[in-house]
């Protein structure tokens, strides 16, 4: 009985350690099963991650290409348009160069023709001016003095009318000759010129002119130049002769507000030049009456001219205008206050 009831805890023993067994084999193989899932979990993100990061890279690499691709597509389209726009404003400057050509050669013959009339007229204008002084010293003082009298207020008159005539044929030569300078071939060849000096120059040279007129015009010259400047390529026959245009009508400009306003006026023409960019500055400026706004978007076409009938050919401004964008590639521009200023900026590639 003692045998069986040993054998029976035996059975039990055995049977509650198997149970144990077997559960801890579960307990094992489920926390080895739990292990892999995790395990395979945090394989799974880690690939996810470097998945997404390398998705990432590659995304940002490829917009840098794109992005490097487009700047340069949009530079080499920026290129093309500067290209085509180089050319067409060539082609445009060709073609007006040859209107110009054209045209200047036209001029130059009219002008031609026109001298030659116009010098017997001048000529001839003179001539009978003496040949009547000479009537009038003359074989005029064999009359009486009714017919004397009469005679010579006939012979005055002439004079006057050959005088006018004398007048206007001058002023019609200087405008014939403004045409042959408007139509010339340019011949020039550009040279390093030092501006500031050219500019002095021309500015007392401009100056003197007009004192060797009129004794007692006097004006204050002020100068304001940048010494940074140096040299720069120009004609400077041509540019000397933008710088005259421009003082003379300056100094016009003045005389005539000293005129009007006498001794509480300070007639004051002043030059500067100055570095903007890439381009050379030379502004004149006065304290004249300046120009009428209403008419100031004309002042540089040919023959349009503020000066009473006579004293201007209207050519002065229109040549500079043309010497300095066709001639020279740069750009002039006018700003005035009526009674006030003037001032005439030129701006040169430097």
């Amino acid at each position: 009985m003692y045998i069986i009831n040993i054998d029976i805890e035996y059975r039990v023993l055995i049977g509650i350690s198997a149970m144990v067994i077997l559960f801890t084999s579960f307990l094992i193989a489920f926390v080895i099963s739990q292990r892999k899932k995790l395990q395979y979990h945090q394989d799974l993100h880690v690939l996810h991650d470097e998945q997404k990061k390398n998705l990432t890279e590659q995304n940002e690499l490829l917009e840098k290409h794109v992005q490097q691709r487009t700047t340069e597509l949009s530079k080499q389209k920026e290129e093309l348009q500067n290209t085509l726009a180089h050319l067409k404003t060539a082609q445009a400057k060709l073609i007006q160069s040859e209107k110009m050509a054209s045209l200047g050669e036209l001029t130059a013959g009219i002008a031609h023709e026109i001298q030659n009339p116009l010098n017997f007229v001048n000529n001839f204008s003179d001539l009978s001016v003496e040949l009547l002084k000479e009537l009038k010293d003359g074989p005029l003082q064999s009359l009486s003095d009714t017919q004397k009298l009469e005679a010579g207020k006939i012979i005055e008159d002439l004079s006057l009318n050959l005088e006018k005539i004398n007048d206007h044929g001058m002023r019609a030569g200087s405008i014939v000759k403004g045409m042959l300078l408007h139509s010339r071939s340019n011949s020039g060849k550009k040279e390093l010129v030092d501006v500031n000096v050219l500019a002095h120059e021309y500015l007392q040279l401009s100056y003197f002119g007009i004192r060797a007129n009129d004794k007692s015009f006097i004006a204050t010259l002020r100068t304001d130049f940048d010494q940074s400047i140096g040299t720069i390529e120009v004609i400077p026959q041509e540019i000397g002769q933008v710088m005259v245009n421009l003082c003379n009508n300056a100094f016009y400009s003045v005389k005539q507000k000293k005129k009007q306003l006498k001794d509480i006026y300070e007639p004051i023409v002043s030059v500067i030049t100055k570095k903007s960019n890439d381009k050379i500055e030379i502004i004149v400026n006065d304290n004249g009456n300046g120009i009428p706004s209403r008419i100031l978007h004309k002042i540089f076409q040919p023959f349009f001219t503020t000066k009473p009938s006579g004293q201007g050919t209207g050519l002065g401004l229109s040549l500079s205008y043309d010497i300095i964008t066709k001639g020279h590639g740069g750009h002039i521009d006018v700003e005035s206050k009526e009674g006030e200023y003037a001032k005439f900026t030129i701006l040169l590639p430097q």
